[in-house]
């Protein structure tokens, strides 16, 4: 069954072979093309389609549509970009310099008929009407992570952030603003999956404007004969049989994750190493020795077997992987070597003779295996070079006794002592790991009295700590309904097992002496949660007053009784995601898929923060608190 991600990669391969349906005979003889991109069209782009594969779809040159271009003749132009006034703009001076003869117009999100006939006028003024082959709406304005995670804004993505939702000054002109961009980009992801889900989302928060909107959207769209998008024939084909279930939540729901000091590999990547659009560059000491750094960029993607399997695992589980794979790697290398030398025997010997026989096969293989085996080498040298990188910062910030005690804190375990130690050891993080942990601690524990705060707020001060977020967190907590936030985590804790002995011993480049060895131990957070009781129709109290919109009814529905459970579900928090979030449902379905109950669950964000980034939010909201 085909995911979000491949099937917007078939749309951007049709778009490239000038819309016109890819076939074998088509792809054996590209026709040659230029693609012009904006910036937000390079971001859908750049994760799904290398530029191999590109030189392979026939496009010669891909250029950013603002940037200075030479005139191009007798070659199809492809546009790529949004429908702004700004690039708009750029598409008709490339029109009056007749710098392409050819254009092919898709737009990432539908044009407006002002906008097209502001572009028609220009056109004829430009005497290139014959020029123009054809004009698309694509309907892909959201971004493929992976096959199961998809967010809506890389470039300019403070306009879709939790402070943007969420900040004092708000407009009710702005927030309609915010909540149809969101919607616009949640429309195409249905659009390329070729179904129409049931949506669900809680009520009285932003959650609930988006629901609404794109429920509004969807009927629109389905009741109109002309116009529907939704034909099972189209090249997006069917998602399911069964329609899909769509939760919509607030970022709010669960304020503490996004602050996590996390401990798998993906998470710890984006946090520490700032991971972006599945590329994260990596700074390493320079080979010639001294202080000297170089930047090396890392691509992340599904061909790289290690990162596909690896990046959900507990760091340390990685670091034994890496140096499974690199004494797998050097066996396979000393084999070709021995051959090599026994090749090497002087030909008038008998023996060297007979060896050669015997040998060839051997070596033969061996040659045919060198590309895979080169390029195993390449990802056991990146992936050494990305966990070098991590494993620098665990050390510096110690980051697993964060983790062990965050943990703790979402376990509901006593941990009052080993806070104050942490906050007050200038040896143990930065000002904003000790933020992060006491906002945590703050959101987990039901009460706190005003006399232990303002001791720990003179803790944290004197550990060089901005207060501005916390101001924040204490306006949100009195307001929220989430009742203290103790039901909201089911945090188990975490385990230590004696897995270093053989890196250690071995010489292994990860020495990793003094890092605590922790395994996290299965627990659902509160989104994954809410999930689980949606997804499944069980009973709870709390989410009986989530809507149930359903697009295909003309009235409004209730919640069936007796409805079978969902097999698919896509979630998407508005406000900003997490890989931590992102990788506990991941882990959530594999454990419901293992059990024989089949989910696929498909998680969306409108931006991914990493914790620095929300702090970041937290802090200027609590200027304006």
């Amino acid at each position: 069954m085909s995911s979000i991600r491949q099937k917007q990669i078939i749309a951007l391969k049709q778009m490239l072979n000038l819309n016109q349906t890819t076939t074998k005979s088509s792809l054996a003889e590209p026709v040659w093309k230029v693609l012009i991109y904006d910036r937000a069209g390079q971001d859908i782009i750049s994760p799904l389609i290398s530029v191999k594969e590109l030189r392979e779809l026939g496009i010669t040159l891909h250029v950013q549509l603002h940037s200075d271009r030479d005139p191009i003749p007798e070659v199809p132009a492809i546009y790529f970009c949004a429908p702004t006034e700004e690039n708009l703009g750029r598409i008709t001076q490339d029109f009056q310099r007749a710098v392409y003869d050819i254009y092919h117009l898709n737009f990432i999100c539908p044009i407006s008929r002002q906008k097209l006939e502001y572009l028609a006028a220009a056109a004829i003024q430009s005497n290139c009407v014959a020029s123009i082959h054809k004009v698309y709406d694509q309907h892909i304005n959201f971004i493929s992570l992976e096959d199961d995670m998809f967010i809506l804004k890389h470039q300019n993505s403070d306009s879709l952030s939790y402070y943007a939702i969420n900040k004092a000054d708000l407009k009710d002109s702005e927030i309609d603003e915010v909540m149809d961009a969101i919607v616009d980009s949640l429309f195409s992801v249905f659009v390329t999956a070729g179904t129409v889900p049931i949506i669900r989302s809680p009520k009285g928060n932003a959650a609930e404007m988006v629901a609404k909107k794109l429920d509004k959207k969807l009927r629109e769209n389905l009741f109109d004969a002309r116009n529907n998008l939704f034909h099972t024939d189209t090249h997006t084909g069917s998602f399911n049989f069964q329609r899909p279930l769509l939760i919509i939540l607030d970022r709010n729901v669960d304020m503490a994750t996004p602050l996590h000091h996390t401990w798998t590999y993906q998470a710890l990547t984006h946090d520490l190493l700032n991971l972006t659009l599945n590329r994260v560059i990596v700074e390493e000491n320079s080979s010639s020795g001294g202080a000297k750094t170089k930047s090396r960029p890392c691509e992340l993607n599904s061909n790289d077997k290690f990162w596909v399997t690896h990046k959900g695992s507990p760091f340390p589980m990685v670091a034994e992987a890496i140096q499974e794979e690199l004494e797998e790697y050097k066996s396979s290398e000393d084999e070709v070597k021995r051959l090599k030398s026994s090749m090497g025997i002087d030909n008038e010997n008998d023996a060297a003779l007979s060896m050669v026989s015997d040998n060839t096969a051997r070596l033969t293989s061996a040659v045919n295996s060198l590309p895979q085996l080169i390029e195993k080498k390449r990802l056991i040298d990146m992936h050494t070079t990305i966990a070098t990188g991590i494993l620098n910062f665990i050390k510096q910030r110690k980051f697993d006794t964060f983790f062990e005690l965050e943990e703790k804190i979402m376990s509901k375990a006593n941990v009052e002592k080993n806070l104050a130690d942490i906050l007050t050891d200038p040896e143990i993080g930065t000002p904003e790991d000790k933020m992060r942990l006491f906002i945590i601690y703050y959101i987990c524990t039901p009460s706190i009295s005003d006399s232990e705060c303002t001791k720990y707020e003179n803790i944290l001060q004197a550990a060089g700590c901005d207060l501005l977020p916390l101001v924040y967190i204490k306006r949100w907590k009195s307001y929220t309904k989430m009742m203290g936030g103790t039901n909201q985590y089911e945090g188990a804790g975490t385990k230590t097992v004696n897995m270093f002995s053989k890196l250690v011993t071995q010489g292994s480049s990860f020495v990793m002496e003094g890092v605590k060895n922790l395994v996290v131990k299965r627990h659902n957070l509160p989104v994954t949660r809410i999930v689980d009781h949606l997804i499944d129709f069980k009973n709870s109290p709390e989410l009986e007053e989530y809507h149930y919109l359903d697009p295909k009814q003309l009235k409004l529905t209730e919640v069936p009784r007796n409805r079978a459970p969902f097999q698919d579900a896509f979630v998407f928090i508005v406000g900003g995601g997490s890989y931590t979030e992102y990788q506990n449902l991941v882990d959530y379905a594999k454990q419901k898929n293992a059990s024989g109950s089949t989910k696929r669950i498909v998680y969306g964000a409108t931006t991914l923060n990493t914790p620095k980034q929300f702090l970041k939010q937290l802090l200027l909201l609590g200027q304006e608190a």
